[in-house]
């Protein structure tokens, strides 16, 4: 069973976005970029450089370099408990005001 993003998240895990900048394997004088996006933990990024291995691997156009970021979007210290709720058309502008 796949683990869902909230899981990962409150796991610890960020979203980590990384930019492939590679040769093309038939013109090695024209670079193209692949975007590369998944959960993963900082500061080792296991998922990141499995991705790199597989890269380097299994596919032809050699890697010029590797740009990345990590953003840990929520942490369980980030959840609060709601004890009310309003509806929307139900309030005044009166009721908008700043005190």
């Amino acid at each position: 069973m796949e683990t869902s993003a909230l899981e990962l998240m409150l796991k610890g895990y960020g979203l980590t976005t990384a930019e492939m900048t590679y040769r093309m394997p038939d013109h090695t004088h024209v670079l193209n970029t692949f975007v590369w996006q998944d959960y993963d933990l900082a500061p080792d990024y296991p998922r990141l450089f499995d991705f790199i291995e597989y890269w380097h691997d299994s596919i032809d156009g050699p890697l010029h370099c590797v740009r990345f970021t990590h953003r840990k979007q929520l942490s369980a210290g980030e959840w609060r408990h709601v004890v009310g709720e309003f509806e929307v058309g139900k309030f005044s502008r009166r009721d908008l005001r700043l005190h």
